[in-house]
């Protein structure tokens, strides 16, 4: 695919048109469908064209297209909130904001611990994916292609090693990292914040070791740094459950959400602790755009569907299916090149990897070619670009989803 007049900085994985979807399938201006195991890179957990969000949208757009909150306030922004803040599981009154992106929220963030600690320096992990805005690059754990040729980033940021039992890296080697940090690197009460996936994304489906998380919990609380849980990918039923965090054993102080929180239309927030969205002044927060009412409506009834008895069933379903046959694979040896299972319920990656353990980049790129041609779309991730992260929708028909396994196993099976 070249089109001359789109920038070609823009890198597109699949070579394909798509004219419509509806939930775990999609077509192509050829007519040609694909059950779709990218679902909008975590955006669809709800699947293409839900129909309760489409009919919230269609509603809303009857209604009212948009109106800037910083200038007048609107219902769909004040319900929403007011149902985020039931919605999220956290002990503690909420307070949060709408933004456009999971960057946007990201972003305003990092604006937020800056005025409410007086202090800049934040630390992030290792294979962590935070967005592609300038601030948020720093924030990345990985430089290729994100921070290649842009010049200076905004900082200070420090990167630890990311704990997790598909990372290899122990909960005791990362508070060493952060232990070596403070005695080398910088003083620990310089540090404003700092900012984690409970489930990597884009660094391959990495779920954090609960011991590192409430260790981190605890210093943070002793040194005044504020913690921030980014749940862009993670969230709204990713694993099975409303949120990723509570598997961890801790309460962030910033939740930073985005992608499936309104079924494809462009939507982020940031909730957290009433004190710190209040410690900028007034006018520090907004944004023309943000928290749209069309958006918000989207969002409405997102919430709507994402019941915990419905997460709790579909991220069951989806785990089972995804776990059982990954074992089955492993039990008879499908392929040479099949490495871990990563993640945790429902949020799964597959490794690729060589005869010496080493990532397989190679075989993955035949792998999304081979399962494209057969009708499954597939989406790379981690650092080296060879682990397989399966994001089909949470209400995927089960028949689809084994049809979808079944294509992914015949190509695994034919790697070379």
């Amino acid at each position: 695919m070249n089109h001359d007049f789109i920038s070609q900085s823009i890198s597109v994985v699949h070579p394909i048109t798509l004219s419509h979807g509806k939930n775990a399938q999609v077509w192509d201006t050829a007519g040609k469908r694909y059950i779709d195991f990218v679902g909008g890179i975590g955006v669809l957990n709800l699947g293409h064209c839900h129909p309760g969000i489409v009919a919230a949208i269609q509603h809303q757009a009857t209604r009212l297209t948009h109106y800037a909150f910083n200038a007048a306030g609107h219902e769909p922004y004040i319900e929403l909130m007011r149902r985020l803040a039931d919605f999220v599981p956290l002990s503690y009154p909420l307070s949060g904001m709408l933004t456009n992106s999971g960057a946007e929220a990201a972003e305003n963030a990092l604006k937020i611990v800056r005025g409410a600690t007086g202090k800049s320096a934040i630390i992030a992990f290792d294979g962590g994916f935070h967005g592609r805005t300038l601030a948020t690059l720093n924030l990345n754990g990985k430089v290729a292609p994100y921070k290649q040729r842009v010049g200076l980033l905004p900082g200070p940021v420090y990167h630890l090693p990311y704990p997790s039992v598909d990372t290899g890296v122990t909960s005791e080697q990362a508070l060493q990292a952060l232990e070596r940090l403070f005695s080398v690197e910088i003083d620990v009460n310089e540090v404003a914040a700092v900012i984690f996936e409970p489930v990597q994304g884009e660094g391959g489906f990495l779920a954090m070791e609960p011991a590192f998380a409430q260790a981190l919990r605890r210093l943070c609380d002793a040194h005044g740094i504020l913690m921030i849980a980014d749940e862009i990918q993670s969230g709204f039923g990713r694993t099975g459950q409303r949120f990723a965090f509570p598997r961890l054993g801790i309460e962030p102080d910033l939740l930073l959400m985005a992608k499936s929180i309104a079924g494809g239309m462009p939507l982020g927030a940031v909730v957290g602790r009433k004190a710190l969205l209040d410690s900028l002044p007034k006018g520090g927060l907004g944004g023309t755009y943000s928290g749209n009412p069309m958006a918000c409506a989207a969002a409405l009834a997102t919430l709507e569907a994402m019941t915990d008895a419905n997460l709790a069933t579909w991220g069951e379903q989806q785990e089972t299916a995804i776990v059982s046959r990954y074992q089955r694979w492993q039990a008879r040896n499908l392929s040479p090149y099949l490495g871990r299972l990563t993640g945790t319920g429902a949020m799964r990656g597959i490794e690729l990897v060589d005869t010496k353990g080493a990532p397989a980049p190679a075989q993955l790129a035949q792998l999304l070619a081979a399962a494209r041609d057969a009708g499954l779309l597939l989406m790379p991730s981690g650092k080296a670009r060879h682990i397989i992260r399966l994001l089909a929708p949470l209400t995927i028909e089960p028949a689809v989803l084994e049809e979808g396994l079944d294509i992914l196993e015949r190509c695994l099976a034919q790697l070379t």
